[in-house]
């Protein structure tokens, strides 16, 4: 038995409709909401992020980033024996979008199911998956980022509704002689549940409770920043690997002064993270997938450099991942 999994291919997807700020302001506008453009960059580095179209889901995202993923892995659908989605926007209340994801993509047969971790999605996903790699579960894994979050977002709240976006990131993982993933962390604490949440759900045909996005935005800071920094060393230190070992920090990009925060507890430059939320805005689960690809198919991340992946969203949940790549 192969005793390791790593990233063989990745792979990303962002839907066609760009917002920059200036056209989310106009917007805001005629809903009575005032914004602009520098107040959004200097308190989230956003200048743009992407818009699915009203009748796509989040498998219509995932099925074209893992498409690309399984390309850049030289795979077929037909070899995966793994299926694993993070989304905290699902097709559905069931069947997983897993599962209908599997079927769009031609893979019928193999497990397949939705992990929920709000923004750790991915880094839940990925350690979930290697796991089942490493004993023997699986040897073929796709793991799926995928989120429309423009459907849960409140309009007339400016301090949520400019910081999200839509769009999916996938990788191809597979078991290996040669150690790829070497060390996670996983942590969740169901305290701060009321800091970043969704509050509603379906009941007798109708929604009770409020079914947008709901966020204290000055304690999910100050909790990201010191949650970050500790999965991030303790990912380090089980795999007795020092910080100077980084090659490139991909963050979930979630927002600028939390990444650089971040960076500057680890001893990290600015130039060693991968940044992409100018860009994505924040992606929930698909903003780290996102992200590694963007710098894969950049020439910016090199086959063979150690990369710490880390995440923390709603839950609150938080962890990391180490990997040679």
């Amino acid at each position: 038995m192969k005793p390791y999994s790593r990233i063989i291919g990745t792979g990303s997807y962002l839907p066609p409709r760009r917002l920059t700020n200036s056209e989310l302001v106009a917007d805001l506008a005629t809903r009575g909401v005032e914004s602009s453009d520098q107040w959004i960059v200097e308190r989230t580095g956003i200048r743009a992020r992407h818009f699915a179209a009203p009748d796509v889901c989040s498998s219509d995202l995932g099925l074209q980033a893992a498409r690309s993923a399984l390309e850049a892995a030289q795979c077929q659908p037909k070899d995966l024996d793994l299926i694993i989605v993070a989304t905290s926007t699902p097709d559905m209340v069931f069947p997983s979008t897993a599962c209908i994801l599997q079927n769009k993509l031609g893979a019928n047969g193999c497990p397949a199911f939705d992990v929920q971790a709000v923004c750790s999605g991915f880094i839940y996903a990925l350690t979930i998956a290697d796991a089942m790699i490493r004993t023997g579960a699986a040897s073929r894994a796709l793991v799926v980022g995928a989120e429309v979050f423009s459907r849960i977002l409140d309009f007339k709240d400016r301090a949520t509704c400019v910081l999200f976006g839509d769009g999916a990131g996938a990788v191809v993982l597979q078991a290996s002689e040669t150690p790829g993933i070497l060390a996670s962390d996983l942590h969740a604490d169901g305290k701060y549940s009321g800091i970043l949440c969704v509050p509603g759900q379906v009941s007798g045909g109708q929604v009770l409770g409020d079914p947008l996005l709901k966020m204290d935005g000055k304690a999910v800071f100050k909790l990201a920043v010191a949650v970050l920094d500790e999965a991030a060393r303790t990912t380090l230190a089980k795999a007795g690997k020092a910080t100077s070992d980084i090659d490139w920090l991909i963050p979930h990009q979630a927002n600028i002064r939390i990444m650089q925060s971040t960076a500057r507890k680890l001893a990290l430059p600015m130039d060693k993270v991968v940044v992409t939320v100018d860009q994505h805005g924040n992606t929930s689960a698909a903003s780290i997938p996102l992200a590694l690809d963007s710098a894969v198919r950049a020439g910016k991340v090199q086959p063979g450099e150690l990369l710490l992946l880390e995440g923390v969203g709603g839950g609150f949940t938080w962890g990391a991942v180490l990997l040679n790549l």
